[in-house]
């Protein structure tokens, strides 16, 4: 089925989402987050995508936040309902067992914070601005935004984000945290497809696997995350691959890896 409010491109072993919504700055209505959580349930399924860009259409947004003409129209029953929604969705980019890559293009405002965080890695071009200003229209975040961003930025600096929905640029994400690398707008596309085409070249099984024990050990004791750890370790060292890495490292030359 076609998408009316994405784009979704695949480039050999990457795949590029685009939140296609300009006139609005791409913002998050329901029909949007169905669609989000099809693409990804897609691509899940695509053994010959390796790694995912998600971006924003136009200049001069990413993702603006929430469509605030459909939350002005909720009920506590329905808010909640939306809220599970979104939740849901950006789970299945977090849980994808594919490296995920924001390339944050312009306002990350909201739900389009949280859909960043959502990813695996964060790029931003240097306009970027990030917040969580849901606090100004009598709000809280709803698609898990209380949750990620402290695990991200600390509690202190998550609280002040979150209680005063101030907006923050790029060298300051950079600075907390919130985002791993900036580069000037023009080159940010191009650096998330290099980035995407390195983590592509990795052996597949150990990049999900890495991804599964920081993403659940972060919620797991010490003792469970390293035993967590040590079951994966045991599970990844049995894979065609990674015979394949170790006799390349051996024999001096570059490995090729089938994700087997």
């Amino acid at each position: 089925m076609a998408f009316e409010n994405l784009l979704l491109e695949r480039d050999g072993a990457v795949a590029v989402v685009t939140l296609n919504r300009p006139k609005v700055l791409n913002a998050l209505n329901a029909a949007t987050i169905a669609e989000i959580s099809r693409a990804f349930a897609e691509l899940k399924a695509d053994d010959a995508i390796r790694v995912v860009i998600v971006t924003g259409a136009g200049e001069k947004s990413f993702v603006a936040g929430a469509d605030i003409s459909e939350l002005a129209a909720q009920t506590g029953a329905s808010a909640q309902a939306t809220a599970q929604a979104g939740q849901a969705a950006f789970a299945q980019i977090e849980q994808l067992g594919k490296p995920v890559i924001a390339a944050v293009n312009g306002f990350a405002l909201g739900g389009g914070c949280e859909l960043a965080m959502s990813c695996s890695l964060r790029l931003a071009a240097d306009t970027a601005r990030f917040g969580q200003p849901e606090v100004n229209l009598g709000l809280i975040p709803g698609y898990a935004g209380t949750q990620r961003l402290p695990r991200l930025v600390g509690k202190g600096v998550a609280l002040d984000l979150l209680l005063t929905g101030r907006m923050v640029k790029a060298d300051e994400a950079l600075a907390i945290g919130l985002v791993n690398r900036v580069v000037p707008g023009a080159e940010l596309m191009t650096a998330a497809r290099a980035l995407a085409a390195e983590l592509a070249g990795k052996p597949p099984r150990s990049l999900e696997y890495i991804l599964n024990a920081v993403n659940r050990g972060g919620d797991l004791s010490l003792e469970a995350g390293t035993d967590l750890e040590a079951a994966l370790f045991g599970v990844v060292s049995s894979t065609t691959d990674m015979r394949e890495g170790t006799s390349a490292f051996l024999e001096k030359r570059q490995a090729t890896f089938t994700g087997r």
